[in-house]
């Protein structure tokens, strides 16, 4: 490798009514009493009240009474249509907003209880969620997003943000704002979703690259499980059983090839980050990349291969159990378990280089397109699954259909996961996570895929004998054409 690389290759490798006005009750004359004395019978004056007349005549105090009753009673009601009756009148009049959201993972079942206790909150607002095919899904959201008939709200993978530039409306202050943001979401979400201050989207969740291991292949080798990838290249060799035409009957770890490596793309960019390669401008660090390139390819060539192309795909052989070390995200946990709920695994960190302990970071974000006709609504919406508490109730009602949910994106959840065993691991790296346009299982025909084809004939042709230099070369010319396309450049 180059001078401060550590990388080298193993040996062996409405209208509102107006209110009417209260009418004004007319005063009614006070009868004048005569101011002559009443004589007695024994001629002295009497000073006494006047005789009420209930046929009408003397001073009417009950006639008085009941019109001041009457006055006070309008008052009320009128009082009572302006608090009460007025403000259901107005609200009446107002439209009911109704938003769309296309999510790609989650089913109806799981989102109908958040989408629920939303609108009983906000009762002006009607939530339809749609569930996408994620297969030519980038296309199809891209082009209704531009004719102004996409959906209010939708999920992008984090590397996509590139190919959604002036397709987003950034999130408002009054939504979260950027040091509220920074402090709840890991380094690699504020860099993929920050871009001159602005943020983009929040995430749904969060995956981070991790290593599946086998237990009854090590516990039988007595081996404990690598944490360097030095220790990890001899460790997979140990632990390759072959026949006697030296075909692979167990494999130690899937490394070298393409096209039968799930997640092949991540792994090597992995290899690239760790050893110093940059992804925008690998011509700047060629070395670096190419003797990443060189050490994954070692696992399939010579006589030390542990890999080859004549095996089924690399989570095919995990989940059969002749797979000693497999490297996934969490959703492969649920193919896993349903392919073989038997099989005896633990989920590791990722190997790494001397103080360079990263992994590659896997996610999805929720996004509100410029376009929307109910920005606001989609972003109240957006807030509110971003909640602490929303996140939770997602994730218990997520994992009553399957072991868990997805691991909480937010820095400051971590630690209400750190006794799940099959989620913290991919957790615990993600403080230490990168993202990179080299990315499996996006299925985006966009940047992710095209780079991604150069990458697997970089490899291919080092497999057919082709140098690392070369291999490196090429894909660099190839990525580069493909950034500026999407104005990475």
């Amino acid at each position: 490798m180059g001078e401060n690389t550590v990388f080298t290759t193993p040996v062996q490798g409405g209208s509102i009514p107006t209110a009417q006005p209260i009418q004004a009750v007319p005063l009614v004359p006070v009868p004048q009493v005569s101011s002559s004395p009443v004589l007695s019978s024994q001629g002295e004056s009497l000073s006494r009240p006047p005789v009420l007349d209930e046929s009408g005549g003397g001073f009417p105090f009950g006639k008085i009474l009941k019109i001041v009753i009457g006055a006070l009673l309008v008052i009320i009601l009128v009082f009572i249509a302006i608090v009460v009756v007025l403000p259901k009148i107005q609200n009446s009049g107002e439209k009911e907003a109704v938003i769309t959201y296309w999510g790609l993972w989650e089913n109806e079942n799981v989102m109908k209880g958040i989408i629920a206790d939303f609108q009983r909150q906000n009762p002006k607002i009607k939530v339809i969620y749609e569930k996408q095919n994620i297969k030519e899904y980038r296309e199809r959201v891209t082009t209704r997003i531009a004719n102004g008939t996409g959906p209010d709200m939708f999920m992008i993978h984090n590397s996509w943000v590139p190919m959604f530039a002036g397709l987003l409306t950034p999130v408002p202050s009054s939504v979260m704002k950027n040091e509220e943001f920074q402090n709840a979401y890991y380094p690699v979400v504020q860099r993929d979703l920050m871009r001159n201050g602005a943020i983009y989207g929040i995430p749904a969740g969060i995956d981070t690259l991790s290593m599946y291991v086998n237990k009854d292949i090590f516990e039988s080798a007595g081996i404990e499980v690598p944490t360097m990838w030095d220790d990890f290249a001899n460790v997979a060799r140990k632990l390759t059983v072959k026949d006697e035409q030296g075909r692979i009957k167990t494999a130690g770890a899937a490394l070298g090839t393409f096209d039968n490596i799930n997640h092949a793309p991540d792994i090597i960019s992995l290899l690239f980050l760790q050893n110093g390669a940059d992804l925008r401008n690998l011509s700047v660090t060629n070395q670096n990349a190419s003797d990443a390139l060189s050490f994954y390819t070692s696992f399939a060539r010579d006589a030390g291969s542990v890999w080859d192309e004549t095996l089924d795909p690399s989570l095919l052989m995990f989940t059969q159990g002749n797979l000693a070390m497999y490297f996934g995200y969490s959703w492969d946990f649920f193919v896993i378990k349903a392919s073989n709920p038997n099989l005896p695994f633990d989920i590791h960190p990722v190997p790494h280089l001397q103080g360079k302990e990263m992994t590659i970071a896997s996610y999805w974000v929720n996004s509100v397109p410029i376009k929307s006709k109910h920005q606001k609504e989609a972003m109240l919406f957006m807030k509110y699954l971003a909640k602490m508490e929303t996140q939770q109730k997602l994730f218990a009602d997520a994992s009553k259909t399957r072991f868990f949910g997805f691991p909480y994106a937010r820095l400051d959840m971590a630690s209400l996961l750190k006794d799940n065993q099959y989620v913290y691991p991919f957790i615990a790296q993600a403080k230490n996570a990168s993202s990179s346009f080299f990315a499996s299982d996006t299925y985006d025909n966009g940047l992710n895929a095209q780079s991604n084809v150069y990458l697997g004939n970089a490899v291919r042709g080092m497999l057919n004998g082709d140098s690392a230099q070369t291999a490196v070369d090429t894909l660099t010319q190839g990525v580069l054409q493909i950034l500026q396309r999407y104005g990475q450049q």
